[in-house]
């Protein structure tokens, strides 16, 4: 559900890994039980389904449309639902566009495949995201790359064009670096006004909430909600101290997932984190990517105590919008605490 009004993306969103059994099969009941639990967290504007988070290289496309599907019959009519394209081939990628589309999906997030990483120049971008515009009807967001992440990452003359394509409507900003995500964002502002600049990268919400967003797509959403939806509301509402202090409570696990080497490990660091939380029963990963090393599950725990521990301060109570409740960072806090397993409770997975 996409809600009504001229700027309709708006606030945060949780991009949600994609929970699999042992026989590295989609868990479905445990994806109903996260996505059910996210929808239910006051300000949470919707949800990244099959993004990096939800393995999009690796999941069979069949399991990502199922994916989808789950999305949009659990959560999709109090929610924004926007689905992951991040196939080689851009007759496959506007297939599979349709295919999400047809399997609920409100809007369609166009990730530049990882051949790019190698090579891409402007016409290769604007033909892949025409060749999807085409075959669909749904709103787009574009996905910029991170500035380490070689060619996948747009130049300014590209992501000028790209941005004035019909129907775009956001774009997830995910530079991972200050300097560039102020430019871009910029330029946006400039070459298309109308596209919500959604600040994503985990390690520098504060920073690019302070800069300027209008919201944010982020997996970290899908672990400690209230705490980015109360740091994005103290920002938006000028309480920089308070946003300093959720910062704080944030930033540790931020690092503890994206930033301590290898990066690459980061997804399964989510997982790791849900199922210490208590929403996943496993972390398991397709292969060839494995579950995280023990040896990284205190740094997480300790990580996960400061980021779930008790505020000394509330957020700014939320204007709220149609649809919106208002938020509270402490709802739901005391659950979440009670979450994280003890390292020597059996069967813990630490």
């Amino acid at each position: 559900m996409i809600p009504e009004g001229p700027a309709p993306f708006r606030g945060v969103y949780a991009a949600t890994p994609a929970p699999l059994t042992s026989a590295f099969a989609l868990d479905e009941p445990s994806l109903r039980a996260l996505l059910a639990e996210l929808a239910a967290v006051p300000g949470l504007a919707g949800f990244l389904v099959n993004g990096h988070a939800g393995e999009n290289p690796s999941m069979p496309l069949a399991d990502q449309c199922r994916v989808v599907e789950i999305a949009a019959e659990t959560v999709g009519g109090r929610s924004t639902v926007i689905a992951g394209v991040n196939v080689e081939n851009s007759l496959a990628a506007a297939a599979h566009a349709r295919d999400v589309e047809t399997a609920g999906a409100d809007a369609l997030m166009v990730f530049a495949p990882n051949g790019w990483a190698l090579f891409q120049d402007e016409e290769t971008a604007l033909i892949h995201h025409r060749r999807i515009l085409d075959a669909t009807a749904a709103p787009i967001v574009l996905f910029q790359a991170s500035v380490g992440a070689g060619a996948m990452a747009y130049p300014p003359q590209t992501l000028r064009r790209l941005v004035r394509l019909p129907r775009v409507a956001a774009i997830k900003e995910g530079s991972w670096e200050v300097a560039a995500y102020e430019a871009n964002r910029r330029l946006i502002r400039e070459a298309a006004p109308h596209v919500a600049v959604m600040g994503s990268g985990d390690e520098h919400l504060f920073t690019s909430f302070a800069v300027g967003s209008e919201g944010s797509i982020v997996s970290l959403a899908a672990v400690v909600p209230e705490a980015v939806i109360a740091l994005f509301d103290s920002v938006r509402a000028g309480d920089l101290a308070a946003a300093r202090e959720w910062n704080e409570r944030i930033f540790p696990l931020a690092r503890a997932i994206y930033h301590a080497p290898p990066g690459g490990r980061a997804n399964a660091r989510l997982k790791t984190c849900l199922k210490m939380t208590g929403r996943f029963p496993e972390d398991v990963m397709l292969p060839p990517h494995t579950a995280t090393p023990r040896q990284e599950h205190e740094a997480l725990r300790a990580a996960l105590a400061i980021a779930h521990a008790e505020a000394r301060v509330r957020a700014p109570r939320r204007r709220s919008t149609p649809g919106e409740r208002s938020a509270d960072p402490g709802s739901s806090r005391s659950r979440e605490t009670s979450r994280i397993r003890d390292t020597r409770r059996p069967g813990s997975g630490s």
